[in-house]
């Protein structure tokens, strides 16, 4: 795991090296552990590096790295996990180099002068993203893993004929090349309030914009004057849904079987580092599948990690201690209190370099900080939900809407009036009698947002898309926003797909997994120097995965049944089996209380209309609403304090 940067320009510094190692210092907490520039001044172009040494620790691991045959520059971030397998294959072909080393980046950087990208990609099983530089057609090619596991921004940077095309893994890279001076996209900033996050491909950033996952970007030195790029899929996760779904399991043993054949093996294969390893473990059914198999697989016991917090109804550290203690781990949990929480907050802004308020982002950090002092590598079980029907809303939602769809809509909108209406203390005693994880904050949070969508959707494809909106009307809320469509826009990204829970695991695989989930853990634990990897996103384990019929993933009101088959096989079934709660904090008891001062100086009416950005008359009554106790807009309060924080921080 590492960080790159990068520029080609017509007319570039005449410092390169200089204007080169300052992009890749700006990401130096993505690869602590060695550094390196090239630069072309003939062609204009500059690779910069920093490494976090995993696979190959000696100096023959280094980057840039120069191909055998002299021909390609390559600078590369991520893991090829069957990057040996793929040496033999050459050897086999008779296309071995002399290899320097043993390393992923130059058994990737050999398959590309062999075989080309595409094939090369095509083969790999890993997460990555790279800059390769083709020192014969003068031609730059970035590419990134089929799921967005590692991140890569790219855009136009400077002026007139100082204007370069500018990458890197965060946007720090790119703030870091001499005249930038991109604008704040309003269009940007209003998909981000309606999602949290801002979605691919856009940016926070006018001109500035991330690679999609799976996707190749090429661009030649001659095509520079007219800003000429080209971008293509390698690979297509909506297609590999739809081949899936089209040749479905018919006997669940079989299935059952090449799954756990599958998980062994990507869990064996994310298991070998130079480094220290270890696994993130929660109790729940998919970080648990994971270290079972890597205890498995273990000759020594595996290192866990968890995260446990005072506040009552928040904790889920007693289970996965349960878990470790059964499955033999040495296992590590890191107790906080609030204050250790809340001292999180001033670093999110640059931690996360644009807008980001998925607020569990405060304890992946905290979680990840804590592994990161014994171990450079973790395992996650992040992609379980999306692949194998997790999330409540896969198993409520049709339910939910089938009643909305009998109820006439008046009584809707006095239905959503009344649960708006209905004060915190009541919320309190509900999920203190539910005996939910998260108690009142959630139950409320829930009930409100539900509440909000009762009354203007009609199907079940539109239940789900508001379901994901945290302020439905974003572009009103910023001020000068236009529309930019997204991936949920598109109706025939899901055709084909006759099951709508099948389309919102689709959806979400697409949009939340790599908007938010991934970058929340990538941003996390580089920001500590710690790689993380996550079997479920081997490419293979995925495509089983949509070959299993709807009722193998939910059965019986409750989701992800394959892997719970397999997980019983390792952990007792009393261990795994309660109710699915997210990793989140009481964030929104706290804006009442000890964040109060902090959020109200970052939503003062005064300071709102001053910079321009944001209406500040709903923002307002939400924070009234919410300071009341007459609702709780703990996840729309969250998203404006997390831009208002972004701004003060990069002005």
């Amino acid at each position: 795991m590492c960080g790159l940067a990068g520029f080609i320009a017509a007319r570039p510094p005449a410092d390169m090296k200089t204007v080169i190692s300052a992009m890749a210092d700006s990401v130096r907490h993505r690869g602590p552990d060695d550094e390196g520039a090239f630069a072309d001044a003939e062609a204009g172009v500059a690779l910069g590096f920093r490494r976090l040494a995993i696979v190959d620790l000696s100096a023959a691991g280094r980057q840039p790295m120069h191909s055998a045959c002299g021909r390609y520059v390559l600078v590369f971030n991520g893991e090829v996990y069957n990057h040996r397998e793929l040496r033999a294959v050459l050897e086999q072909e008779g296309c071995r180099p002399p290899w320097r080393g043993h390393s992923d980046t130059e058994t990737l950087l050999a398959g590309f002068a062999e075989w080309g990208v595409v094939p090369t990609l095509e083969r790999a099983v890993g997460m990555f993203a790279f800059a390769l530089w083709d020192r014969i057609e003068r031609r730059l090619t970035l590419g990134r893993d089929r799921f967005g596991e590692k991140p890569l921004y790219y855009g136009w940077v400077g002026q007139g004929a100082k204007r370069a095309f500018a990458f890197g893994s965060e946007l720090k890279a790119l703030r870091a090349y001499p005249g930038f001076a991109n604008p704040v996209s309003r269009d940007a900033l209003g998909l981000y309030l309606q999602y949290s996050v801002v979605p691919a491909p856009y940016s926070i950033y006018e001109g500035v914009f991330k690679l999609a996952p799976a996707s190749l970007l090429t661009l030649r030195a001659e095509d520079l004057p007219d800003q000429r790029l080209q971008i293509e899929p390698y690979w297509n996760a909506a297609q590999t849904a739809r081949q899936g779904l089209a040749n479905p399991f018919r006997d669940e043993n079989e299935a059952l079987s090449l799954l756990e054949a599958a998980l062994h093996e990507a869990v064996g294969l994310q298991s070998v580092a130079d480094a220290p390893l270890g696994a993130f473990l929660s109790g729940g059914v998919d970080s648990s599948m994971i270290v079972a198999l890597m205890q498995a697989q273990s000759a020594r016991p595996v290192q866990t990690f968890t995260v446990g917090f005072d506040e009552a109804g928040f904790d889920e550290s007693p289970h996965a201690l349960a878990v470790a203690r059964h499955l033999g781990s040495d296992h590590h949990e890191l107790r906080l209190g609030a204050a250790d929480a809340r001292a999180v907050i001033p670093l999110l802004p640059r931690l996360y370099d644009e807008p980001f308020a998925d607020s569990s982002q405060i304890p992946t950090y905290l979680i990840c900080k804590a592994a990161s002092r014994r171990v450079t590598v973790a395992l996650s079980g992040d992609a379980g939900d999306e692949h194998f029907g997790g999330y409540n809303r896969y198993i409520w939602a049709r339910r939910v809407f089938g009643l909305l769809g009998r109820t006439p809509p008046a009584l809707r909108r006095r239905l959503a009036s009344a649960i708006c209406a209905t004060p915190s203390w009541i919320w309190s005693a509900l999920g203190s009698a539910s005996g939910g994880v998260g108690g009142v904050a959630r139950l409320e949070e829930k009930a409100h947002k539900l509440a909000s969508r009762l009354q203007n959707v009609d199907s079940l494809d539109d239940f789900y898309r508001s379901l994901v909106k945290e302020w439905p009307d974003g572009r009103l809320l910023a001020l000068g926003a236009g529309f930019l469509p997204t991936q949920l826009d598109d109706a025939g990204l899901t055709a084909g797909v006759t099951e709508p829970e099948h389309r919102m695991m689709l959806w979400d695989s697409l949009t939340y997994l790599p908007d938010d989930i991934l970058t929340k853990v990538d941003r996390a634990a580089m920001g500590v120097s710690l790689e993380t990897r996550a079997p479920f996103l081997d490419h293979r384990v995925v495509e089983l995965a949509w070959r299993l019929p709807l009722h193998m993933k939910i059965r019986d009101g409750q989701g992800k049944w394959a892997l719970r088959q397999l997980l019983y096989k390792y952990v007792p079934r009393e261990l795994i089996e309660r109710p699915k709660a997210g990793f989140s904090i009481p964030l929104g008891q706290w804006l009442r209380g000890p964040l109060r001062d902090w959020a109200e100086d970052l939503l003062e009416e005064s300071r709102l209309d001053r910079e321009g950005y944001l209406d500040a008359k709903p923002i307002r009554e939400a924070w009234g609403r919410h300071l009341g106790g007459r609702r709780d807009c703990t996840g729309r309060l969250w998203s404006v304090l997390m831009f208002q924080a972004w701004l003060e921080a990069n002005s």
